[in-house]
């Protein structure tokens, strides 16, 4: 074999490498079982969530889809652990709305949401409740609103922790109001709920499956919900949005997201059997019974709400001038 022939077979076998290399980060499914990260401890909506759509996606693919929670951090050591992962659609994560559009503006992280981690598809949202301690006097959103403007200052709001969805809530109705509620956060929604319950603080941007059990009894009233539209389970609930403040949005959602530099053909296939799923009528209705609404996306259209909700976070964080503290 001369030179030239020993050039080109090298070439060769280095295509057929590169090939089977490609073909092999973009095998569908894979081969090894399917891990799903979640940032939040076991228990709560999200890892609700994950887990029956997981099991519906391993069902129709024929593969294990694992659920790894890696709480810390409000989500961030999860989803800078997928930021670090093989691109090979073996690792995806149930994203969320603080670590990915909230926390950049918030505080210097090791990834970019938008560079390094790849939308597949929206997961499920819910809103927030407002919700408030019978001793306010209060029974409708207006009359809180005119309770924050008589008493500038001295109506606080309860938060699950600075930068968090329920906090961002109450700040974006502070500037749509044009009131000043003081923000107290708290590590988490049980000794939040715990001082609203005690009249120790005013208001609550709740998640309804921790405030609406209390709703039931008497012990809360609720004001409004933070979503555009009335969910099904709380129908008797108005939205900030239809009691004054047209427009108004401030959902929680989770979503699904992969290491930045996956393939777009795994992206679009597993884009294709989230969407499946989110559409099945047994995973819906499940997870509607936990207060979860499915919501399946494009990609396109998940960057683009991505994008609209980062904007949205960004300008109240500056107006408000927000920190992580």
């Amino acid at each position: 074999m001369n030179k030239r022939q020993l050039l080109r077979a090298t070439a060769l076998a280095a295509s057929s490498l590169l090939l089977a290399g490609t073909a092999a980060a973009q095998e569908f499914p894979p081969k090894k079982p399917v891990t799903l990260v979640v940032g939040f401890a076991a228990g709560g909506a999200a890892d609700a969530a994950a887990r029956l759509i997981a099991k519906k996606l391993g069902e129709n693919i024929g593969q294990s889809v694992v659920v790894d929670n890696k709480g810390g951090a409000g989500g961030n050591i999860a989803h800078q652990f997928v930021d670090n992962a093989a691109p090979d659609g073996s690792v995806l994560l149930f994203g969320s709305v603080g670590p990915l559009t909230i926390a950049p503006h918030l505080m210097k992280l090791s990834y970019d949401p938008f560079k390094d981690l790849a939308p597949i598809s929206g997961g499920v949202n819910f809103p927030n409740v407002l919700v408030v301690h019978k001793g306010t006097g209060v029974k409708t959103l207006a009359e809180f609103v005119q309770l924050s403007k008589k008493k500038p200052g001295s109506v606080d709001f309860a938060s699950t922790g600075a930068g968090s969805a329920s906090h961002l809530a109450g700040e974006l109705f502070n500037q749509r109001a044009g009131i000043d509620m003081v923000h107290v956060p708290y590590k988490g929604g049980a000794p939040a709920l715990q001082d609203l319950l005690g009249e120790r603080i005013a208001s609550y941007f709740a998640a309804p499956p921790t405030a609406m059990p209390h709703v039931e009894t008497g012990k809360l009233i609720p004001l409004a919900t933070t979503g555009l539209t009335r969910p099904a389970y709380l129908p008797n609930i108005p939205t900030v949005a239809e009691s004054g403040f047209p427009g108004f949005e401030a959902l929680n959602w989770y979503a699904f997201v992969a290491p930045g530099k996956t393939p777009a053909p795994l992206l679009d296939r597993w884009n294709k059997e989230i969407v499946k799923v989110l559409n099945d009528p047994g995973v819906k209705e499940a997870l509607l019974k936990h207060g979860l609404t499915p919501q399946p996306t494009t990609r396109a259209e998940f960057t683009a709400f991505m994008k609209k909700e980062s904007t949205q976070w960004a300008a109240i964080i500056k107006e408000r001038k927000l920190t992580a503290d």
